[in-house]
């Protein structure tokens, strides 16, 4: 009886892996091509290089609470720096995290956002989807708009009865373009300057 669990155990071990083996480029190349489709939607037209291969792992408590190093994608065109497309997380939504993947070109303008995952009210804070409201933010920067929502004394709309939602992507938003603009040489490394570390 052990024998035979044990043959068994191991053909099921031996088509496992064969499935996996099968299985593993496919999965991987999806996953790269979702990536470079969620990186294309934010980062500045006309780059001409890899940004799903060309990034670096940066952490700080303003990307998210815990510092943990998320990648910066970076765009290049012929060479020189082009954007950057970098996950940030709101912590203060009004039913938790918000992830917001944001691009900024070379100058720090907001060239795209996306919200990424959230678990805010239906009916309210999920608005943000809704009326091209995240495309208030393209073509900002730190220099060109009153950050905050209008309750606030910023520019940004918040929606009746939800303003911890807008105030949270808003306070984000700008906390990635603060750091990006403390940053951005060392986001821009190339290659050649980081191995030379």
């Amino acid at each position: 009886m052990g024998v035979t669990l044990m043959i068994v155990g191991l053909i099921a071990t031996a088509i496992l892996a064969g499935v996996e083996d099968v299985t593993r480029a496919p999965i991987a190349h999806t996953q790269r091509q979702e990536l470079l489709n969620a990186l294309t939607q934010v980062l500045p037209k006309g780059f001409d290089n890899a940004p799903e291969k060309d990034f670096v792992q940066l952490g700080d408590k303003r990307i998210n609470r815990k510092a943990k190093p998320v990648p910066f994608y970076r765009s290049r065109k012929g060479g020189a720096n082009h954007g950057v497309a970098f996950m940030i997380t709101a912590p203060d939504g009004y039913s938790g995290n918000i992830d917001i993947l944001m691009g900024v070109d070379a100058t720090g303008t907001v060239t795209g956002i996306n919200i990424v995952s959230h678990a805010e009210t239906p009916g309210l804070g999920d608005k943000i989807f809704k009326n091209n409201w995240l495309g208030a933010f393209i073509g900002k920067n730190l220099k060109n708009v009153r950050w905050g929502v209008k309750k606030d004394g910023g520019e940004f709309d918040q929606f009746a009865g939800a303003t911890i939602t807008p105030r949270a992507i808003v306070n984000a938003i700008k906390r990635g373009l603060d750091y990006y603009a403390e940053n951005q040489d060392t986001i821009f490394k190339t290659p050649a300057e980081e191995s030379a570390k």
